[in-house]
């Protein structure tokens, strides 16, 4: 009789360990940038708050519920890829990554009313951490939409199940900067 090793937790993630150890990296680098961004803001509350009223609130609103249902048709195709559906698969992952356009479609608006209104990267250390953090996070629906696109070109529900993994961590990313950025005063 020989003996088997018990599974370890790693072994029932879902998706790839190593997508797994991204999507960890990722979050701790944006948790770094807004624990940056909470610290400065410490030291020029009132600062901050002028700033913060330059912002497109309604815009960011929009664009969270953009991601949100992204998030969504995500979670679609990786149940649509179980089921051997890969037409339905690669619908839900297209329809993901269309919406991850139109976020960025917003998000071009809103930075370019700020540059309209002569707000940049350099107009203080609010704005500073503004274009860094949604920045980043803009690179990061591109890599996202890019993802999509390559796993569902062959809808396998691991690969489609990693790349929603990846997507679920852009949108995760986006609700805890859209609160901090837009509207904790």
């Amino acid at each position: 009789m020989s003996a088997q090793a018990d599974p370890s937790p790693l072994d029932q993630l879902p998706g790839d360990l190593m997508m797994w150890v991204l999507i960890v990296s990722e979050l701790l680098v944006f948790g770094a940038g807004l624990a940056a961004f909470l610290g400065v803001r410490i030291t020029d509350p009132a600062g901050f708050a002028a700033a913060q009223d330059h912002l497109h609130r309604a815009l960011a609103g929009i664009n969270t519920l953009v991601l949100v249902s992204s998030g969504w048709l995500a979670a679609r195709a990786v149940r649509s890829a179980e089921a051997a559906r890969p037409g339905a698969t690669r619908w839900h992952l297209a329809g993901a990554a269309a919406l991850g356009g139109v976020f960025l479609a917003i998000k071009a608006v809103e930075y370019a009313g700020n540059a309209a209104a002569g707000i940049g990267m350099t107009s203080g250390g609010f704005f500073t951490f503004y274009y860094l953090l949604t920045g980043f996070h803009a690179a990061h629906v591109i890599a996202g939409i890019v993802i999509l696109g390559l796993v569902g070109w062959r809808a396998e529900p691991r690969a489609v199940e990693v790349g929603a993994a990846f997507w679920h961590m852009v949108d995760l990313v986006w609700v805890l900067l859209f609160p901090v950025i837009y509207l904790l005063r």
